[in-house]
């Protein structure tokens, strides 16, 4: 496609401006972004119609956020941009030239959302790009990462654009969770000469199976390996992130030179899933941000998406600048690129509320309490993907994940790549309910045992992996069962699988009952034992996985009791169970935040929530080995008095809001 003389000019405006405009900020240093797609079809007709320099101007000027994302090219494969590669999709204005435009006058670095491996229009074209189904056909959506598309097509748009609007990045979609194995002749040939085995399987029971799922996983790295130094050597400086690569979806040691993490959370009980996702990319040493979707997908409601109020997405806000992470909100303009001063009004509060966080929040350290086992082990030998999201077969930890933020207590994800490096820096280390945690895993943790440390692992299929520490003896094999546990008002159901077990050295510390009659026949649920210098505690079924089913108080309750034989906070807050504390420092300073969850949104049926109750008095109590300088509630700066006795200072917060830091002077 030839440029036109209109093009030209609008480009070469662009390039003249660039010279004298304001530098704009790495991704190390971003906070707060905003994230507008489009992906772009051929069924467009008003592609950049209503976009215009004073819109983008007064979104910017309103917002002030450190990069934007714009569309370049979404999953239908059509490009946004005129472009002379590949085809674009109809377009009425160059929206792109205009945010790079504006953009670079204000000092805004501009990224572009591109997708990847999901290319529809690439497969539609050419066939033989597209990886194959199990049943020989080419698939409708997903290129081969075996095949010649990234060189043939998605690098060479890439460095169009970048050459074009001056770009300072891009953030790739349709990467990891859109990857499915490939049944190309290409990929049995290589399986063939990696195995012996002739024929690809199909599913677990099939021989090679799992060696048939790691030859994808390892053409996936060889893929964005490829085309991130390829690009990086275009343009020195431009910077890529994989959506979701480095996260739970991708479970692995940040070994590719992707420049930053990134991933856009959705759906029902977004903050569940934030809190997982932003504890677990903390942890990777990159720079990171997630995504919130500014509107609610809420899929199930027959109505359609609705746009989230501010205090809906401050609140998932918190979530994320607790863990010292960047912020983005996602939204969609008009198909002519317009976007409405309400949506651009509700960018700005939610931008005020993390910019009054930022100096405290962004790029913290975390302060280690509970260190929680996220297995890579587990989820590449159990499920039939390759990647995430993971569904269910990451409920054991999510579920108790959020169990134990609603005890208050502070919580890390360990990556299993990492638990050899930091297991010692964890008072307390919890294994969830994982299926097949792995020996090599079970040694490591053994070890951290047997050197002081304590360990609370769950799960029925673990009893028989620490069996020789944990002072039973196990009676059968695991089957489902119904299982109450008493709690203080009513039973805790933990159906599902669970171990028999009879102690030998171990204490049992908790029963449960085929149903709720505490008067029946028990049977062991939980038991404490020491190893060497160390403690362990067994619970013997379904912990995490029925937490993240139900949410349920009973269970919630045991899980505190539980806790409390093994660990004491640093930090505890008396107040309710939507209070989440997260401890983390910087600058010398010990940081205490407190996050109110209270309303937070959990159905397709009520999607959008508008208000979160205060709540208090909260009761602080912080372990120090003096008294405080200073303690201010920030960011109002309000200045707490307090009383120490016993190595305790002891405050109290009349009412917690959204989001509130205790700053700690020792």
């Amino acid at each position: 496609m030839l440029v036109t003389r209109r093009q030209f000019l609008v480009l070469s405006s662009i390039w003249s401006r660039l010279a004298a405009a304001p530098p704009r900020p790495p991704r190390k240093e971003c906070f707060f972004g905003i994230h507008l797609d489009l992906h772009p079809s051929d069924r467009d007709r008003a592609l950049g119609r209503d976009l215009s320099e004073e819109m983008v101007e007064r979104l910017l000027e309103r917002v002030r956020p450190d990069f934007v994302q714009y569309d370049c090219k979404g999953h239908v494969g059509f490009l946004g941009y005129p472009s002379q590669v590949s085809r674009s999709a109809p377009i009425v204005q160059d929206s792109l030239a205009i945010w790079r435009k504006v953009t670079a006058r204000h000092g805004v670095a501009l990224y572009i959302h591109f997708s990847g491996v999901w290319d529809s229009l690439a497969v539609r074209e050419h066939p033989e790009w597209a990886r194959r189904r199990p049943d020989g056909k080419p698939d409708d959506r997903q290129t081969s990462t075996f095949g010649p598309y990234v060189d043939a097509r998605m690098i060479p748009q890439l460095k169009e654009a970048i050459a074009r609007y001056d770009l300072d990045g891009a953030w790739v979609d349709g990467e990891c969770w859109a990857t499915n194995p490939d049944y190309g002749k290409a990929v049995a040939r290589l399986f063939r000469q990696a195995t012996g085995i002739g024929k690809l399987p199909k599913g677990p029971a099939d021989r090679g199976w799992l060696q048939f799922l790691e030859l994808n996983r390892e053409q996936f790295r060889r893929y964005v390996r490829h085309y991130v130094e390829e690009i990086h050597a275009f343009r020195p400086g431009f910077q890529i992130a994989s959506n979701w690569l480095y996260s739970t979806y991708v479970p692995e040691r940040p070994d590719l030179p992707v420049d930053f993490i990134s991933g856009d959370y959705l759906g029902n009980a977004c903050i569940s899933a934030a809190r997982l996702e932003a504890r677990y990319i903390a942890q990777n040493g990159k720079p990171w941000d997630l995504m919130a979707w500014g509107f609610q997908s809420a899929r199930g409601n027959p109505v359609g998406p609705l746009h989230k109020p501010a205090v809906q997405l401050c609140q998932e806000a918190a979530v994320v600048l607790a863990q010292g992470g960047g912020f983005q909100i996602y939204y969609q303009p008009t198909r002519a690129g317009r976007i409405d001063d309400r949506h651009i009004e509700v960018m700005a509060r939610v931008a005020r509320f993390c910019r009054a966080r930022q100096s405290l929040a962004h790029q913290s350290e975390t302060v280690p309490q509970i260190g929680l086992l996220f297995s890579t082990t587990s989820l590449y030998t159990t499920s039939k993907k390759l990647f995430g999201g993971w569904g269910s077969a990451a409920h054991p930890a999510r579920g108790l994940l959020d169990a134990l933020i609603e005890n208050q207590y502070s919580v890390d994800v360990i990556p299993e790549w990492k638990l050899q490096d930091c297991a010692a820096r964890y008072p307390l280390i919890v294994v969830p309910d994982w299926p097949n945690l792995g020996a090599p895993v079970r040694d490591l943790l053994v070890d951290y045992l047997r050197r002081g440390g304590n360990l609370l692992v769950a799960g029925a299929e673990n009893a028989s992996l620490f069996a020789s520490v944990l002072g039973v003896r196990l009676v059968g094999k695991p089957t489902d069962q119904q299982a109450f546990i008493p709690a203080e008002e009513v039973f805790a159901n933990v159906r599902g699988l669970w171990q028999d077990v009879q102690p030998t050295g171990a204490t049992p510390i908790e029963m449960r009952y085929p149903t709720y009659d505490s008067a029946g026949e028990a049977k062991t649920a939980a038991t404490l034992a020491r190893a060497d210098q160390g403690r362990i505690l067994g619970f013997y079924g379904p912990l995490g996985s029925d937490f993240a089913a139900t949410h349920a108080p009973a269970l919630r309750e045991v899980v505190r009791r539980l806790v409390r034989r093994l660990f004491t906070p640093m930090v505890a807050v008396e107040g309710p169970p939507t209070v989440e504390v997260v401890l983390r420092r910087k600058g010398g300073l010990l940081l205490v935040h407190l996050i109110n969850a209270t309303g937070m949104q959990v159905a397709a049926d009520y999607a959008a929530i508008d208000f979160v109750p205060a709540v208090g008095p909260l009761h602080v109590a912080m372990r120090l080995p003096a008294p405080p300088r200073k303690v201010r509630l920030e960011p109002e700066g309000l200045i707490l008095a307090g009383s120490w006795e016993g190595g305790l200072w002891k405050t109290e917060i009349p009412r917690l809001h959204l989001h509130e830091i205790l700053t700690v002077e020792l």
